[in-house]
């Protein structure tokens, strides 16, 4: 004779047991929030290294068009150089080969009918 115990462990409907239930977890590489996360997440990514090459192009333009406005004054720069250092050079050629001199004094003739 089944005792209490025994009793209470026995199947309730015509001799079959239960199965116990078993709870899936679903696997989260499999989740497609992950999947959604994952691939923001290197969207986002590529976004701010595409951002930072767009600055990094607008900086070496503004580095180009700097240095091509110092090659512009270098260039002015060099030739008030070369005339300034010519012009005492041809006075001194002028007073050796043709004995000429600076005019000392300025005057004017007036060409007007009187």
């Amino acid at each position: 004779m089944p005792t209490a115990a025994y009793a209470e462990a026995a199947p309730a409907e015509g001799g079959r047991r239960q199965r116990p239930v078993t709870v899936r977890r679903a696997d989260p590489l499999r989740s497609g929030v992950v999947w959604i996360v994952v691939v923001g997440a290197l969207l986002a990514g590529l976004v701010a290294l595409n951002v930072a090459v767009l600055q990094l192009n607008v900086r070496l333009d503004r580095l180009g068009r700097d240095r091509a406005m110092l090659r512009d004054q270098n260039a002015a720069l060099a030739s008030q150089f070369s005339s300034a250092k010519a012009s005492p050079r041809i006075q001194a050629r002028a007073r050796q080969r043709l004995g000429l001199v600076p005019a000392g004094e300025m005057t004017y003739v007036d060409l007007r009918k009187p």
